[in-house]
C-alpha cells in the first residue's frame, strides 16, 4: 500500500511490473488485430486501451538549478 500511495494513490495498488506487462501485451495484440484484420468496410474499429492508473505529476522545485560537478568538487574542498 505504501508503494501504491507513492505512485499516485489508492489505483496504483496491485500495479506492479507484471500487471503493466500484461496490460501492454493486451494493447500490443489488439493493435496486431487492428493492423492485420480484413475489415469489411476498409476501416478499423476503435479499440480502446487497457485502463491504466494515471502517475500523479512531479513537482520540480523552482528556483534550483542543478550544479555542476566542478562546483561540487569546489564545495567539498573548502575547509570548515
Amino acid at each position: 500500500m505504501t508503494v501504491a500511495l507513492a505512485s499516485g494513490g489508492r489505483g496504483h495498488f496491485g500495479w506492479g511490473q507484471d500487471r503493466h506487462l500484461l496490460a501492454d501485451l493486451f494493447d500490443a495484440i489488439n493493435s496486431n488485430t487492428k493492423a492485420t484484420g480484413q475489415w469489411g468496410r476498409g476501416k478499423a474499429p476503435k479499440i480502446p486501451p487497457f485502463p491504466r492508473p494515471q502517475a500523479k505529476a512531479k513537482a520540480k522545485k523552482a528556483g534550483k538549478k542543478a550544479a555542476t560537478v566542478a562546483q561540487l568538487y569546489q564545495h567539498f574542498q573548502q575547509r570548515r
